[in-house]
């Protein structure tokens, strides 16, 4: 259908206004809440929601995406019934992994945040737009892209300016941002709403999986509800902040919402406009279906400006029109002055100078706990007066898996009276280490406010073993009984606390020793000290089997934690003892009875 209204616009001026206004009814006909003014130009109502989620933290950078709308006619019949070859238009099918990354981020955003409602639909709609769902499916079995999709730099030149944040490792350029995968996410967005959506561990913008959960989440975090038509826009516009996005998503959605099919990776169809692309009499400005012509990209969000207007025809008598009907005026005039516009009353956003810190100052936890502190912010005036209503961001930055309550790494608090925000409490994950939260005014450009913070290991001040056994060994041999420890701390289980296990020289050289017992590695090498074993939910901690060498004697095991807890175990290689003599088979030291046989006295 693109092609089809292309071939149009290049036909005459009456051909073209008409095409004109075919694609502004076919665009009103399937994005909500848009219209079209006689010249078919697309508009939107007053209230039309917006977004002050600023470029660098957008999902995409506000950069471009596919403007095709979808088909007039419906998916049909429903997903369940008929035939492949009978479902509606190729437009409706998504490819099978693809489809399958959305339903399953669908699934985990429904567990993990139950009142954000989101549908998988949404998540089909925005990977249409961004990728074309990844290229019409082209990604290998795991879901990564084959090939990766990347979209223009980010350099201000009819594009937001974000300068490079990941030294080029997701886009390959090391002095400007760009969107990056089927989501199309920025790098400075990703490395705080990046997930593992497929389990391997590692969370790549690249795969659709984990790509698709991302996208989740971040349409999920300021627990906006989906369901609710406010909240969805808004969510939608923080994704990419245009409103010709915002309604070619939402078409997209009821679209896959009246019903879609799976259909084989690599076989989905690809859209053709661009929201960069050149565009002449579509009505749609830079958001419009493209013609194909190149042209300088446009700002997202802003139409194409239109030529001047032609000059008006004379009146038919020839003579100007007279602008007075009182009598012209035969000397020059002198131009009317415009009137100064209106003094708007600040808002309080307006008057935001700075933030100041308004609580705590250091901040850390022990791995898996909550921080016991939370931060906190209070905007000001440059003359140091607190600035209530004013809604700030907290972002949580840095190579940590720490979030705030509810698993984000970004919140929105609105100042009280005094002017302070509070941002929710933070939650340590198991990566330590320091990190970076940031506090940043939404709606106004003032520097930020960093807060460091720390999470450090799990610790235990205690260690006992869980039995009483002697352990004893053979040279050459194995230790027969296994060794299982316990940690506390203050009396209470201690889980995932790091256990080292060392093999020392003595109770006075924790050197590490060079014979006696040993543990094996997966190679079967001898080792006498062992790290990264950690004590289950119930704080406990079998240790591999232990070996030993033909070098007898008494050794110590010394195992310590984080913390300060250490115990030493006792281990001892000996021969075995030789066994005691059966009284029944020895020789007999009873004396005898028999009569003697030698010469009598």
């Amino acid at each position: 259908m693109a092609a089809h209204f292309d071939r149009r616009l290049r036909k005459a001026a009456v051909t073209t206004t008409v095409a004109a206004v075919a694609v502004a009814a076919l665009s009103a006909s399937q994005a909500p809440d848009v219209t079209a003014d006689g010249n078919g130009r697309q508009t939107t109502a007053d209230n039309a929601p917006t977004s002050d989620t600023p470029p660098e933290e957008s999902a995409t950078g506000n950069s471009r995406y596919y403007t095709d709308l979808p088909p007039l006619n419906s998916p049909s019949p429903a997903p369940t019934t008929g035939t492949p070859a009978s479902r509606g238009s190729s437009e409706a099918g998504i490819p099978a992994t693809v489809l399958d990354a959305y339903k399953k981020a669908e699934s985990e955003l429904r567990r993990a945040k139950p009142g954000c409602n989101l549908p998988w639909q949404l998540l089909a709609a925005i990977g249409k737009v961004e990728s074309g769902q990844a290229r019409g499916g082209r990604v290998d079995a795991d879901g990564t892209t084959i090939g990766r999709i990347i979209g223009p730099q980010l350099d201000g030149n009819g594009f937001a300016l974000i300068q490079d944040t990941d030294n080029g490792v997701y886009d390959g350029n090391s002095r400007y941002d760009n969107a990056v995968g089927p989501m199309q996410f920025i790098p400075s967005t990703w490395a705080w709403a990046g997930r593992d959506g497929n389990g391997d561990g590692k969370a790549d913008p690249n795969n659709v999986y984990d790509a698709a959960l991302a996208a989740g989440h971040y349409l999920c975090r300021y627990s906006w509800d989906l369901a609710d038509q406010a909240d969805l826009k808004r969510a939608i516009l923080s994704y990419n902040n245009s409103q010709d996005y915002l309604h070619t998503v939402l078409s997209w959605l009821e679209y896959y919402r009246k019903g879609t099919h799976e259909i084989p990776d690599g076989t989905g169809s690809l859209p053709v406009g661009r929201s960069d692309d050149a565009t002449t009499g579509t009505g749609t400005g830079s958001r419009g279906r493209g013609t194909g012509a190149s042209s300088r990209p446009q700002t997202p969000g802003t139409a194409t400006p239109s030529p001047d207007p032609s000059p008006s025809k004379p009146p038919a008598s020839g003579r100007p029109t007279d602008p007075d009907p009182g009598g012209p005026s035969t000397s020059p005039s002198t131009p009317p002055t415009d009137p100064a516009p209106p003094t708007e009353t600040p808002t309080p956003t307006d008057t935001v100078h700075h933030l100041e810190n308004a609580g705590a100052t250091g901040f850390s936890a022990i791995a898996g706990d909550t921080f016991a502190e939370k931060i906190s912010t209070r905007a000001e005036t440059k003359a140091g007066e607190a600035v209530g209503k004013v809604r700030v961001r907290f972002t949580v930055l840095g190579d940590t898996d720490a979030t705030f309550t509810g698993g984000e790494k970004v919140a929105a608090v609105t100042t009280d009276a005094s002017g302070v925000a509070v941002a929710p409490a933070l939650v340590a994950g198991e990566q330590t280490g320091g990190f970076t939260v940031r506090a940043t005014v939404i709606g106004r450009t003032v520097p930020g406010l960093d807060y460091k913070a720390t999470v450090t290991e799990r610790v235990a001040d205690a260690l006992t073993r869980t039995t009483e056994t002697e352990l004893t060994c053979t040279p050459g041999g194995e230790f027969a009984d296994p060794i299982e420890v316990k940690a506390t701390l203050k009396g209470v289980v201690a889980d995932q606390v790091a256990v080292t296990a060392t093999l020392i020289k003595s109770e006075d050289d924790p050197a590490e020793n060079d014979k006696g017992p040993y543990f094996k590695d997966a190679d079967g090498t001898a080792v006498r000290t062992l790290t990264g074993r950690k004590t289950d939910a119930k704080g406990l901690l079998e240790l591999p089997k232990l070996y030993a060498d033909d070098a007898e004697g008494t050794y110590i095991l010394r195992l310590t934690t984080p913390g300060g807890a250490a115990l030493d175990i006792t281990l001892k290689v000996a021969k075995a003892a030789d066994p005691t003599p059966d009284p029944s088979t020895g020789p007999s030291t009873t004396p005898s009875t028999e009569p003697s046989t030698g010469p009598e006295a």
